[in-house]
């Protein structure tokens, strides 16, 4: 595994023109690192839907370089984005997959099977043009220019250490919350309506 900072600063240097787009809780180390910020569109909020919108930008401009780096909690929401992408064959589509092996920005649970799945086999299979597969900083930035040079669409799996955001929804602090009874007296006090 290796950081997604350390890998953005790997990819910077071959993105040219590129437009790019970061989901999930790397958003922030893309930002830190992006010398182009006005080539770069944030998919914060879109899990399982982040592909799919990436794919229909790269349709949508083809005269453009489109990357996307992707969660793997978000694509498992959407497996079928890569028959699709497949399909559509766009010449233009980098498809960056950041696997961290949890769902980050929701407290770190698990994603089950996470260390037997090959997303890079799925990608392969499904029909990208070409796919790879990195666990090491070096390898991919010893291949990083190469695999930018490459007719998409082109798949790269990667796996990142997690930056988990939350605690899990069951841990979190909750908002103290008011009785049926309080509420409807703090609105009688605020009308100034007498109460019982």
């Amino acid at each position: 595994m290796f950081d997604s900072e350390d890998m953005f600063r790997a990819f910077q240097p071959y993105r040219d023109e590129s437009i790019v787009m970061v989901t999930g809780t790397s958003g922030r180390s893309w930002q830190d690192v992006t010398t182009k910020p006005e080539r770069d569109l944030s998919l914060q909020g879109a899990m399982g839907q982040t592909t799919s919108a990436a794919l229909g930008f790269a349709l949508s401009q083809p005269s453009e370089r489109v990357v996307l780096f992707d969660s793997e909690g978000a694509l498992l929401m959407n497996m079928g984005i890569l028959a699709t992408i497949a399909g559509k064959k766009p010449p233009n589509f980098f498809h960056f997959l950041m696997d961290n092996e949890c769902y980050a920005t929701t407290g770190g649970q698990p994603v089950p099977n996470a260390q037997d799945i090959s997303y890079a086999g799925m990608a392969r299979e499904a029909g990208y043009a070409a796919s790879y597969e990195f666990d090491n900083l070096e390898d991919f930035a010893n291949n990083i220019e190469h695999i930018m040079k490459q007719t998409g669409p082109v798949f790269v799996a990667m796996k990142v250490v997690p930056k988990i955001e939350n605690e899990p929804i069951g841990r979190r602090q909750r908002r103290p919350t008011r009785t049926r009874a309080q509420t409807i007296a703090d609105v009688r006090a605020e009308l100034g309506i007498a109460g019982d």
